[in-house]
Formats: structure tokens, sequence, C-alpha cells
């Protein structure tokens, strides 16, 4: 390549260069401006849902949509900058769009029980629920899944889509949950003692609630030993903390009253076959 050749590719450079830059400088402020904006609007959004009443989870749901839509305009105000028309650019997003929802059909489906979920609120944020069998308290509600918090502090991020199909326990609704302990009791242990001491031990556990009442009875007669079923009631919150209690002041008080707990002594050792 000559030098002329050279000199003529760097000055259409230079003329692209200096046709070209006020419109991408243009279009990065513009992206700065906008983004400013929409921060300040998302605020004054958050502001007037919380004097709304409506609930966090539905106001959570309103922000990030709301600043997806502001942040999508802006992009496409920043666009029209370098020269994009507005109209190509929504018909190949609407054409783009189709060939998306295919390909995406379980998020769309997790997005639509996402709003089901927001509308009934079969539980919201600070509830103790089961979900598809996993235990834990609502952390968040988001647009495509529902965060839990398990009392191991692991995180479980669940697809709204499977939490709409399956059944949801709610501990928190009626604003007790019930324990449920069992305990195996020889047969020739008084069963009316036994119940006395599980009653008055239960009444000096803080979590256990007295209103409704804890319930002791005989669940089944096995083999070899009676199984007892004791079923006190705690806030949602004291769960773990009041299965733990109950576990460890019972075994205490059964030690000092000199009540037998049937359990085999023994180890019982078998062939193993081919």
């Amino acid at each position: 390549m000559n030098q002329e050749k050279l000199n003529q590719y760097l000055g259409e450079a230079m003329d692209f260069m200096v046709a070209f830059a006020p419109k991408i400088l243009m279009a990065l402020l513009s992206l700065w401006i906008g983004f400013w904006i929409v921060k300040k609007l998302l605020h004054v959004i958050e502001i007037s849902l919380e004097k709304s009443g409506l609930s966090l989870e539905i106001r959570r749901f309103f922000q990030s949509f709301a600043g997806a839509l502001l942040k999508f305009a802006v992009v496409l105000f920043a666009a029209s900058f370098l020269g994009f028309e507005m109209t190509s650019i929504l018909g190949l997003l609407a054409a783009a769009s189709f060939a998306v929802a295919f390909a995406l059909q379980g998020s769309l489906a997790n997005f639509a029980s996402g709003l089901l979920i927001m509308v009934f609120r079969p539980y919201k944020i600070g509830d103790m629920v089961e979900i598809n069998g996993k235990f834990g308290k609502v952390e968040d509600i988001q647009i495509f899944s529902t965060e839990l918090s398990t009392p191991g502090l692991k995180t479980l991020i669940i697809p709204n889509g499977k939490i709409s199909e399956d059944t949801i326990t709610n501990y928190s609704t009626k604003g007790t949950t019930r324990l449920e302990l069992s305990i195996s009791m020889p047969y020739e242990e008084s069963f009316p003692k036994v119940k006395e001491v599980i009653l008055s031990t239960l009444k000096n556990i803080p979590v256990v609630l007295q209103e409704p009442a804890p319930e002791v009875g005989i669940e089944t007669f096995d083999s070899h030993n009676i199984i007892l079923t004791v079923r006190p009631y705690v806030k949602p919150n004291d769960y773990w903390v009041g299965t733990f209690e109950s576990n460890r002041l019972l075994k205490a008080a059964f030690s000092r009253n000199d009540i037998q707990v049937a359990y085999s002594e023994g180890i019982e050792l078998g062939k193993i076959g081919g």
C-alpha cells in the first residue's frame, strides 16, 4: 500500500470520527443523564408505593418493572443519537420477542406464576412456609422465583412455576405452628405420670405457647414400646428453637423423675447375605 492510499484512508477515518464523535458523545451523555433521572424517579416511585399501603411484594414488583421500562426507554433514546430508527428498533424487538417467547416458555410460566403469587398472596415475605418439601423463611418474592432461608442458613431459590403446581404449607397464616415430637415409652411405665411430667416441663419453656394448650397422647402401640406424641405450639419463627429446647428439657425431666424411655441398649449383629 503506497503512502497516497494510506493518507486517503487516514483522512476518511478522521472525517468519520469527526462526524460520528459528537453522536457518540451525545449518546453517552444521554445515557448518563437518563440513568440519573431514572434513579431519581424510582426513588419517588418507591416513596409513593410505601404511602399507598400496598404489600412489600407488590411494591418490589412495580419498582423492578418500572425500572426495567424506564432504563429501556433511556437506551432507545440514546440509540437514536447514533442514527438508529426508533420504528426499526421496535420492529426488530417485536420480531425477536416471538423467538424469545418460544425459547423461554419455562421463564414465562414462572413470570405468570409470580404475578399470581403477588395477587393472591398465599405467603408473604417473613412467613415460615414449606414449599416442594423444603421448609424455610420467605426472604424475597421475585418475578421468576421465591427465595427461602432454611434453618441451616441455606438459601433456596425455587421457581414460581413449580410453586404454583405444588402444595404450599404456610405456618405463619394462623400465627402459631405445632411441633410434632415422638417419645418411646416402655409398656410398664405409667402414662399419666409421664404425661404430667411432659406438660409441666413444657410450661417452663418460654417459646412454648400455653394457648393453644400442648397435647400429649398415645399415638400407637408398637411391638416393644408405646409411641407417645407430644404437640406443643410455638410461633412460626420459634419452630426449631422450640423443637430443640423441648427435646433437651424433656430428656432432663425424665432423668430427674426416673422415667424410663424405650431404647435398645445392646448392638444387634446380623449376617449379610450375598
